[in-house]
């Protein structure tokens, strides 16, 4: 079998991957109407949803594929906030695929007053720790800011999810998969952050957070 015949196999397979999580996150009320974006790397390129699609109601064989200019390849127009993706893609070479959304409980912490910029939320859990790290927080840019690129890129070398003021979080894993519950684990933990704003928490200590590094290889 043909190495072009393999590329393609597996290009079709990653494109399928996108429509199965990316209705999982539409139908679990993760991202509403047009909004959020999935991608892929893939060894000639890389997998972007369309602008303007629904997640929920996606068509492989119209995912965007662009090349590592920028350029569309196939398929429909890429999501215009295809940049976000390049920026991260170009600081982390082990990152696989990225997840933006908007969902409702991590772009609510996006909006409040006086968040830590370099860390938006405590770690309350040691699985927020593991699948998240550190939380920056990107500042606020109007949609399709090119800017928007410059900002992530000076903090996506060191983390492998943001937060845009005002916006959402943007989510990089070594796979789609590791994608999708990294950025869940994030909405997961911004509710419980939010559920407990009045209450009096206990979040890990330094010494609990080095365990989990050490334990578990992080890099953050």
């Amino acid at each position: 079998m043909s190495a072009a015949i393999i590329a393609h196999g597996e290009e079709n397979r990653r494109r399928e991957e996108i429509v199965s999580f990316g209705r999982s996150l539409f139908e679990r009320g993760l991202s509403a109407g047009s909004s959020g974006n999935i991608s892929v790397r893939l060894d000639d390129g890389w997998l972007l949803t369309p602008t303007n699609a629904c997640l929920g109601r996606l068509d492989p064989a119209r995912v965007a594929k662009l090349d590592w200019e920028g350029r569309l390849v196939s398929g429909d127009q890429p999501s215009k906030e295809a940049f976000l993706h390049r920026a991260m893609y170009s600081e982390r070479q082990g990152a696989g695929a990225i997840v933006h959304l908007h969902a409702s409980h991590s772009a609510a912490v996006s909006c409040m007053h006086g968040l830590d910029d370099h860390d938006c939320l405590p770690p309350l859990t040691a699985y927020y720790v593991m699948k998240i790290g550190r939380l920056p927080l990107v500042p606020y840019h109007r949609p399709g800011d090119p800017a928007l690129a410059e900002a992530i890129r000076g903090l996506a070398g060191k983390h492998s999810a943001v937060l845009l003021a005002n916006h959402g979080p943007v989510v990089s894993g070594s796979t789609l998969e590791a994608a999708v519950y990294a950025t869940e684990e994030l909405e997961e933990t911004a509710k419980i952050f939010l559920l407990l704003r009045a209450v009096p928490t206990r979040p890990l200590n330094e010494v609990q957070i080095a365990e989990l590094k050490s334990a578990f290889r992080l890099d953050f």
